[in-house]
């Protein structure tokens, strides 16, 4: 599995772990009822420390996206597509909200951010 991650990120390890194996989860790159690597395999293949890996995947547990079965691995849940989509929508929902958020509270008004927003996805051109 190929992750990036960056000891310079002010976002921790395991945060940057989570956020890549759930984008692949919600994108359908990793499919329902596959499995993952260990976290000592995981932990090794990008030298971090275990605990680094199982708190990722505890996160991931957490919301619903993994399930562990003790001996046999860690496994992606299979979700209909439309709930994975509906898990999307929420966590962007959120972020975007956060940053709403901001935006007022560094005195933007709303056709400020309506006109960021819009020239965001004009620039992005469709691009996935």
């Amino acid at each position: 599995m190929l992750l990036i991650l960056s000891e310079l990120s002010p976002e921790p390890l395991h945060a940057q772990i989570s956020r890549q194996i759930r984008a692949r989860i919600l994108s359908r790159e990793l499919e329902g009822g596959q499995i993952l690597p260990s976290l000592r395999a995981l932990a090794r293949e990008y030298r971090v420390a275990i605990v680094t890996v199982q708190r990722a995947y505890e996160d991931l547990e957490h919301e619903g996206l993994l399930v562990s079965h003790p001996g046999k691995g860690v496994f992606v849940v299979d979700h209909p597509e439309a709930a994975t989509a509906s898990m999307a929508v929420k966590r962007f929902s959120l972020a975007f909200t956060d940053l709403v958020r901001q935006g007022r509270a560094e005195g933007l008004a709303e056709s400020e951010i309506r006109s960021i927003v819009e020239a965001i996805i004009d620039h992005q051109g469709g691009a996935s």
